[in-house]
């Protein structure tokens, strides 16, 4: 993978240098820029069961092959027992803008993944562009999942899925916990179920930085397979969500809808009517980027019908003190006083229920 000044992308970088995007009620998509988890809270849908709160990793990953002739080309990136899969070395790019692009190239075929998250749901979505040349190809799309709470790990663990499929939806159940069945579905293709089939072992390099034990496993329910011709340009979309209706969902359209949404505070902001002549292009990029990582961090907490902020991701949720510390630059600068007016009332009843003490209010 390549960097803006045409360098090769080393292992050590990518592994370092990570994305995130936020679904508005604390959930999140995190991983690094080369798709390798490298943290326990790594995950493309880490969902909250009472918003912001009781996040778990729900999809972990999702590990594409493609097949040309007699050819396997892996474009994924994991590490376990002293083995890295080499998956980054067929990644050509990767760009984050409201949302992350990777682009891969293996001989007569290239693939741009986009993902994207469906803000106020628990739901994340992969918009996949693929493009062949003189062969035929075949796609292959594995889903890694997990269904725990996001501090904690499945060591050692071995999974009990109960699967539904119809067509390309899935519905999968882990470990009895029938409250909470984990949707997933393609757009075209074919879904083929595995039998107790568990990616042991996943190593995560930053949780031995930090102490802690670096090993889990996950479950690998199946996979979708999609054929695609010579000479062809095909969309296939992948969604994974908690949320059962998700074969209507519009993948596009969600990735639209989120261009928009941001697009739409950067106006609102008025801050674009402040550039300087000579900076306008650099001036609008900023803004665009402080927007964009602002909102991570303002979610919306149900039981209250109200908004608060979150401290950081991945570790945190709402706290008071940093509310206040961040208070001016989330919500004031950019103009959004009515959610503003929200975290207050938000604050007061975190102190009034005892979950936040009346220090914090002594600036």
């Amino acid at each position: 993978m390549k960097k803006s000044d045409g360098k090769k992308v080393t292992l050590e970088e990518g592994l370092k240098k990570e994305w995130l995007l936020t679904n508005g009620i604390g959930g999140y998509a995190l991983s690094t820029i080369i798709g390798c988890n490298t943290r326990k809270y790594h995950g493309l849908l880490v969902a909250p069961f009472a918003p912001p709160g009781r996040r778990k990793v729900i999809l972990s990953k999702v590990d594409e092959s493609v097949e040309i002739g007699e050819n396997k080309y892996n474009l994924y990136t994991n590490i376990a027992n002293n083995y890295i899969s080499e998956g980054y070395k067929y990644q050509e790019s990767f760009e984050k803008d409201v949302i992350p692009t990777f682009t891969y190239k293996a001989t007569d075929i290239e693939i741009k993944k986009q993902i994207c998250m469906e803000y106020g749901k628990n739901t994340v979505c992969i918009l996949y562009k693929i493009k062949t040349k003189n062969k035929p190809a075949k796609l292959t799309l594995a889903p890694i999942i997990n269904n725990r709470d996001f501090h904690q790990m499945n060591t050692n663990h071995e999974f009990v899925l109960k699967q539904t499929i119809k067509k390309q939806k899935v519905s999968v159940i882990i470990d009895y916990q029938a409250e909470s069945p984990i949707y997933f579905n393609l757009s075209e293709g074919t879904y083929i179920e595995h039998q107790n089939d568990c990616f042991r072992n996943m190593y995560y390099i930053e949780e031995e930085k930090r102490g802690f034990y670096p090993e889990e496993n996950l479950a690998v329910p199946g996979r979708y397979e999609v054929k695609v011709g010579a000479h062809e340009e095909k969309e296939i979309s992948f969604v994974c969500s908690l949320e059962n209706n998700i074969e209507e969902l519009d993948v596009k359209q969600v990735i639209n809808n989120e261009t928009m949404r941001i697009r739409k505070l950067v106006t609102a902001s008025g801050l674009n009517d402040l550039k300087p002549k000579e900076e306008t292009d650099e001036y609008k990029k900023l803004i665009k980027k402080y927007i964009i990582a602002s909102d991570n961090f303002i979610a919306f907490r149900p039981s209250f019908k109200l908004h608060t902020i979150i401290a950081g991701y991945p570790w945190f949720l709402d706290w008071g003190r940093d509310s206040f510390i961040a208070f001016e630059g989330l919500l004031l600068i950019p103009k959004r006083f009515e959610i503003a007016q929200e975290v207050i009332l938000t604050l007061i009843r975190d102190i009034k229920f005892g979950l936040v003490p009346n220090r914090v209010f002594r600036i």
